[in-house]
């Protein structure tokens, strides 16, 4: 390729000189067009070494063509895209691929200057949906749509509006606040119902100090004040509670019994009159669970006991997220806060008339480490549910480790008529 053409044409030797100089410096722009003329050959060559420099020209020109191809790919995808007639800009449609090609073999095709500056570019983790791929909606994951074993509950099946209430209260425990409810939230909210979660005092955003928290009463003050607004509206709500969250809602539902709907117990301490959050720690998992001196705080100084404590991060792991994803442990290491000690130590005063006229429901999860499944069933044993809901492989935060199987146990309990099972 690195000889000069020559040109078959009458002239002085010095015209002869001159466009060839032209034609050797052209050469790529003349592929590119496609006005080459193979019949060109330099002056003296042998036929063998036409025959290559033939061969090469017909191959830039073949990958030029290709190039060429390339580029009007990208720009149909682009109008494509533009139009909103192809929902991933990422993966062009079959339909553009097919049009692309038909346009190429009728000679169609042209493509601007403006469009060598448009590229998709491909993330490794962006692939084409297969054609096995589940894409399922939230209500699709019940019986009714997919085929799941048979006794499960298709809530579209029942219909929200036809709902006792789609008003769902998360509350969360220990350290945790509103955001470890991100993935049920969303979940619940594709499905028709409207939850919301809570920061209970000193917990999550909310603003106090958990060393000024010294009252059950004073760390439930959020949720008590959510429910205040429902009762003026004569309108109820399912309680979620989790860990000592269950602690929350008993006293939410001895306070408004008629704004609570049901109330759902997901691994948590689900009390009887007269005991204390702490009496359950004590008996269950002390050695793990019972704060360690040096994780204390006193706001009161030291001779008083101690206001808060933190939950040890190199315990976490083991106890409470032990089957449950390295990114959501990142999100609870960063975001957990001291736990109010004084909410721990107050005996709770519990009545038949009120908390006891409120439907209640448990949630045992099989892989705790934080509350062993022992200590769960020591509890439903102590103060029977109406339904015990298991949720197998799960660790302490089912809201991370099975967040669709909790899910479903919402779904399940929101369209439960307003009368007790039998």
């Amino acid at each position: 390729m690195g000889n000069r053409l020559s040109i078959a044409c009458m002239g002085t030797a010095a015209d002869q000189e001159e466009e060839e100089k032209k034609l050797g410096t052209g050469i790529w722009d003349e592929v590119s067009s496609g006005r080459i003329n193979y019949g060109m050959r330099r002056r003296g060559a042998p036929e063998d070494e036409l025959i290559i420099e033939q061969q090469a020209l017909a191959m830039a020109l073949h990958h030029q063509q290709k190039a060429q191809m390339r580029k009007l790919q990208r720009s149909l995808s682009q109008q494509e895209f533009r139009s909103n007639s192809n929902p991933s800009p990422l993966i062009p449609s079959t339909r553009i691929q097919d049009r692309t090609l038909e346009s190429i073999d009728e000679g169609k095709l042209s493509c601007g200057d403006n469009d060598s500056n448009f590229e998709f570019k491909r993330s490794s983790s962006a692939r084409p949906r297969r054609g096995n791929d589940a894409v399922l909606k939230p209500q699709e994951l019940l019986h009714g749509t997919n085929g799941t074993k048979k006794g499960a509950v298709h809530l579209m099946a029942v219909g929200v509006d036809s709902l006792e209430t789609k008003d769902i209260v998360l509350v969360h425990g220990a350290g945790m606040g509103a955001w470890c409810w991100y993935k049920s939230l969303a979940l619940l909210q594709d499905s028709g119902l409207e939850p919301v979660a809570i920061d209970l005092a000193g917990s999550g955003r909310h603003s106090a100090d958990p060393n000024e928290v010294a009252a059950l009463e004073q760390y439930a003050e959020p949720l008590l004040a959510l429910l205040k607004l429902k009762a003026a509206s004569n309108s109820k709500v399912i309680l979620v509670g989790h860990d000592i969250g269950g602690v929350c809602i008993s006293l939410a539902m001895e306070k408004f019994p008629n704004q609570i709907a049901k109330a759902v117990f997901v691994t948590a301490a689900m009390l009887t009159d007269g005991q204390r959050a702490f009496d359950l720690l004590a008996e269950n998992n002390a050695d793990n669970l019972m704060p360690e001196p040096n994780s204390c705080t006193y706001g009161n100084g030291m001779p008083s006991p101690p206001t808060a404590f933190k939950l040890d991060k190199s315990t976490l792991r083991s106890l409470f997220f032990n089957a449950t994803t390295s990114k959501d442990i990142a999100l609870a290491e960063v975001s957990m806060r001291p736990v109010p000690f004084g909410p721990l130590m107050e005996k709770l005063v519990l009545t038949a008339e009120n908390y006891g006229s409120v439907r209640r429901f448990f949630v045992e999860t099989t892989h705790d480490q934080a509350l062993l499944p022992t200590a769960q069933k020591s509890i439903i044993k102590q103060n029977p549910p109406e339904k015990v809901f298991t949720l197998k492989g799960s660790d302490h935060c089912p809201f991370f480790s099975k967040t669709l199987s909790l899910h479903k146990v919402f779904l399940e309990v929101a369209q439960l008529s307003s009368n007790r099972l039998t």
